[in-house]
């Protein structure tokens, strides 16, 4: 009997992308491969990348680098670079790494069994289309043994918006929903695995579309059809983008029991002179105004968002309005960044704000974003949370989970089992975490 090959995975970047090294591993899978956890003894390697955080292709060519003398040791070892830096670099990871033997873009996933053939008869592969077939429809998934409670469902690609920022149009393409009928279809068989919570993914996921069995749904509609599999107890949704929140998807928040009271949506500066210069088409005003109108129909949501500083032509005024803008909406959670330049993109073209000035509102707002974290953290403890159980803790008897609101959760004396929904009581709220006892 032949052994089987072993295949090695880095994920860089967001939740999208571990969806897709899954579905990168099950396409291999036909060729004999299982995921190894070390790249140390891998017979293929592929660093799925992201290209989102600032000189993500250095990065991914200094690990590259630090790969290749994997290759002296192992003659019959497959380099593979996926994912938007690939699609972004294209020929020229080859040209640069020549030990990368495959490159393929995010679109063209599905034809990763046929290039690594390719690759394993001597010739390099490079693959960064935009198909027209459809890469899920190529993908079926294989029936596998049971996983863990949590799970990712990618149900969008691509984004429409062209911020002036970001390069996701460029290496996701245009938005494309998936039918409705395929992502419920998909939904069922997590749930036959033993998933109790789906996060549905998209770039602009609440732009979601897909054909349903009478119409297309909106992504509301798609949550009420999700709904209905018994055995899915949680969902959740993200990225989202202000312009596309609807009074449906406001009114499910409200109204469906599964649908969890979390909510990412991206702001990204509270200048309205920004926001026009990043072409986000929403101004501070209509965006705190739709965040009550959120808060009204679902006063407990917890709230995350995105922000960059430093944008191109920034001023003081600028910075201080999206501060007062983060006190006006006090975050559970958010994430800032400073502005990087992204080849391509409109805004790498503009005067770019003095990288001091940049560290220092970056120090500024992260601080803000810090205090209000840690002040709704302290304002769970006393309460009353549900928690699904997701592994083991590393105290004797403790597990961890996830409370509805997205808290890491760790548990003491806890005898629940993985994928078991609990009550717990939050008795201490440390840094990025509560602790818990059973009600």
């Amino acid at each position: 009997m032949t052994a089987p090959k072993k295949l090695f995975i880095k994920t860089y970047g967001c939740q999208m992308n571990v969806y897709d090294s899954e579905r990168m591993a099950e396409a291999l899978a036909d060729q004999g491969y299982q995921e190894t956890q070390t790249a140390d003894d891998a017979d293929m390697i592929l660093l799925n990348t992201c290209h989102i955080r600032e000189k993500a292709a250095e990065k991914i060519y200094s690990e590259l680098g630090r790969l290749k003398p994997l290759k002296a040791l192992n003659p019959d070892l497959k380099i593979g670079v996926a994912g938007c830096v690939a699609q972004a670099e294209g020929a020229e990871i080859m040209r640069r790494q020549p030990a990368v033997d495959l490159v393929v873009g995010p679109q063209s996933y599905h034809r990763l069994a046929e290039m690594e053939q390719q690759v394993r008869s001597g010739k390099s592969a490079l693959d960064t289309d935009f198909p027209e077939e459809d890469k899920f429809e190529h993908l079926k998934s294989r029936p596998k043994a049971a996983r863990a409670p949590a799970a990712f469902l990618t149900v969008q690609e691509g984004c429409d918006k062209f911020c002036a920022f970001c390069v996701v149009p460029y290496t996701r393409g245009a938005e494309v929903s998936r039918p409705a009928t395929r992502v419920i279809e998909e939904a069922r068989q997590l749930v036959d695995r033993g998933v109790r919570e789906i996060t549905l993914l998209g770039q602009n996921v609440n732009a979601y579309h897909g054909a349903g069995a009478h119409k297309d749904l909106t992504l509301a509609e798609l949550i009420w059809e999700l709904s209905e599999i018994n055995g899915l107890e949680r969902i959740r949704f993200t990225t989202s983008h202000p312009n596309d929140m609807q009074d449906d998807l406001i009114e499910a928040h409200r109204s469906c029991a599964k649908l969890m009271p979390y909510l990412h949506l991206p702001v990204q500066s509270g200048s309205d002179h920004i926001l026009k210069r990043m072409n986000r088409s929403h101004t501070a005003q209509s965006y705190l105004e739709l965040i009550e109108r959120i808060r009204a129909a679902r006063p407990d949501i917890m709230l995350s968002g995105d922000f960059i500083v430093g944008f191109p032509e920034e001023t003081d005024a600028d910075f201080q309005a999206t501060l007062r803008l983060i006190e006006q909406v006090k975050y559970g959670y958010a994430y800032s960044f400073k502005y990087s330049t992204r080849p391509g993109t409109p805004a790498a073209e503009r005067g770019q704000i003095d990288d001091a000035i940049a560290n220092d509102r970056l120090a500024q707002i992260q601080a803000l974003i810090t205090r209000h974290q840690r002040e709704i953290q302290e304002s769970m403890v006393g309460r009353e949370l549900s928690v699904l159980i997701e592994k083991p803790g590393r105290l004797a008897g403790q597990m961890v989970g996830k409370s509805e609101y997205l808290h890491a959760v760790h548990i003491d004396a806890c005898s629940a089992a993985v994928g078991d929904i609990v009550r717990v009581r939050a008795t201490e709220a440390k840094s990025n975490s509560l602790a818990a006892l059973l009600v």
